[in-house]
């Protein structure tokens, strides 16, 4: 899709010579009152229209659930936390249920958010309980425990090792970083490719090269990972010895994204292949907005570097959410690069909305 034709899809004009995306000619940052009301309508659409049945608590839905919780702490409106709440209440804090060790975790980290605030130790039980307990599932039962298909590892994988720096902070027992640092170490091991700065999804695309030649590098894929470390390091004490691997890699992925970025703000599925034979697509996108900008307001990148990528993005963004809040041109469940449409959605569509919206809406103006 050309430039012209994808900035008029999504909703932005392109002003003349802002193919170069030159600084002057960035769009300012959005106001809080803007980012604040776009978290509210996008995540009212969600509520209204779930994609999930009512007593999911799997990935999906977790996944807006961090967003849910991360909007929460950056606008204060208790009705996030109370949505929260009542979800976990419902599920009685458990883990999740999917058949991959990892993305179990991706529910347990609202529940140890919500009981940061609460200090009700029933949030965080089952949690503890599942991970102490010998399951083809969790560390205390399989070395591996977080493969997919109890045959490989995948990137999207990584975003549940937040769950447990999380633990770590909300029972003071560090011991629960020693199996995320192992997790960790053991995906990034077989699917970080060093060259280029990112991860494969999975070893299925390590060697193959995408129809114009490219490796194939997934945005969500990548998303989970840059998205994960920055959640990760939110929680893990300053003075770790861990930080320093966690940084490194975090910082190295945020230069080869901002590389990649295209002109309008939006990364592709494929990252590595031209933007302009692709649509946009939002998930990932929303996924790096908030790595970026997390990185930013914790002095882990660069302002100057970063913030034209951090405007431009959540520019788009906030242009690709539809008059009735549905965040379009979200790549369906998938496990490569493939195309999204504009009216294409889904739960953790949301989620990343809402961290990239949340994120930035901290961002000193």
């Amino acid at each position: 899709m050309a430039p012209l034709r994808l900035l008029a899809a999504i909703g932005l004009t392109l002003l003349p010579g802002a193919a170069q995306a030159p600084s002057s000619k960035l769009p300012p940052l959005p106001s809080k009152r803007e980012l604040a009301a776009a978290m509210r309508r996008t995540n009212a659409y969600q509520q209204a229209h779930p994609v999930m049945k009512p007593d999911d608590r799997n990935w999906e839905r977790a996944t807006w659930y961090t967003g849910v919780m991360a909007a929460w702490r950056a606008t204060h409106d208790q009705r996030y936390f109370q949505q929260a709440l009542d979800w976990g209440r419902l599920h009685q804090f458990s883990p999740g249920t999917e058949p991959n060790g990892a993305n179990r975790l991706f529910c347990s980290q609202t529940w140890i958010e919500l009981y940061l605030k609460t200090k009700d130790p029933a949030m965080i039980q089952p949690t503890i309980r599942w991970l102490a307990t010998p399951d083809p599932y969790s560390p205390a039962g399989q070395r591996r425990w977080y493969l997919e298909a109890k045959t490989r590892t995948y990137a999207d994988s990584l975003y549940g090792a937040a769950a447990f720096a999380l633990l770590a902070r909300a029972t003071r027992q560090s011991a629960y970083l020693d199996p995320m640092q192992s997790f960790f170490d053991d995906v990034s091991a077989e699917l970080w490719d060093d060259p280029s700065g990112l991860f494969y999804r999975d070893l299925r695309y390590k060697g193959q090269r995408s129809p114009q030649g490219n490796k194939i590098f997934w945005s969500r894929g990548n998303g989970w990972v840059f998205a994960g470390i920055a959640r990760l390091l939110e929680s893990l004490p300053r003075n770790d010895p861990r930080r320093v691997g966690y940084e490194k890699t975090f910082r190295r992925m945020a230069a080869e994204l901002l590389r990649r970025q295209p002109a309008d703000g939006l990364w592709r599925a494929s990252l590595d292949d031209p933007p302009d034979d692709q649509d946009p697509e939002s998930s990932g996108s929303g996924f790096f907005c908030f790595g970026m900008a997390w990185g930013v307001n914790h002095r882990l990148l660069d302002r100057a570097t970063y913030l034209p990528a951090i405007s431009k993005s959540i520019s788009a963004l906030l242009a690709a959410v539809g008059d009735d809040g549905r965040v379009q041109w979200g790549q369906q469940v998938d496990h490569r690069p493939n195309s999204a449409t504009r009216q294409s959605t889904h739960e953790y569509v949301t989620g990343a909305f809402l961290l990239a919206a949340s994120e930035v809406y901290k961002l000193k103006r």
